[in-house]
């Protein structure tokens, strides 16, 4: 198994991008978010768009992806946590193998600051007791307004 890590340095190609968005899409749980979401999230990291980059975590093994983590930075760390991780996901076929835990642990050793992540009723896989217990903790009830 090995962690691959792409940012502003290390580039995707228009292939892997593709292959990443491809998998984020099809093992997400709960409500989707669409592939242009994804790949916006993808290009964000990696600064094929402008802002402030982030990182792109693919776990691999014989050129199968077992899990992908997606992290923008926000340039916000006095008042939100520098690092956003707006997508976690683990190949439906490979969960409760402790991929997960490399995954995340690789995830926030590399990142600099505080995390956030994200959880919802309809995305609970890994569900938030699994990041509770590396020590995320609920610090507020968001709200928005969709336009």
């Amino acid at each position: 198994m090995v962690i691959k890590t792409y940012d502003a340095y290390t580039r995707l190609s228009t292939m892997e991008a593709n292959r990443f968005t491809n998998f984020l899409f099809e093992h997400q749980e709960g409500k989707k978010a669409t592939k242009t979401a994804i790949r916006k999230a993808i290009q964000y990291s990696t600064k094929d768009i402008p802002g402030l980059g982030g990182y792109v975590f693919s776990m691999e093994e014989k050129e199968e992806i077992l899990g992908l983590a997606v992290v923008n930075k926000t340039g916000m760390g006095d008042y939100i946590p520098e690092n956003f991780l707006v997508f976690f996901v683990v190949h439906r076929n490979h969960r409760d193998q402790g991929i997960e835990q490399k995954l995340l642990e690789y995830t926030l050793q590399y990142c600099k600051g505080d995390v956030a992540i994200h959880i919802t009723g309809e995305n609970q896989c890994p569900n938030k007791q699994f990041f509770e217990e590396y020590g995320f903790n609920e610090t507020h009830t968001e709200m928005r307004l969709n336009r």
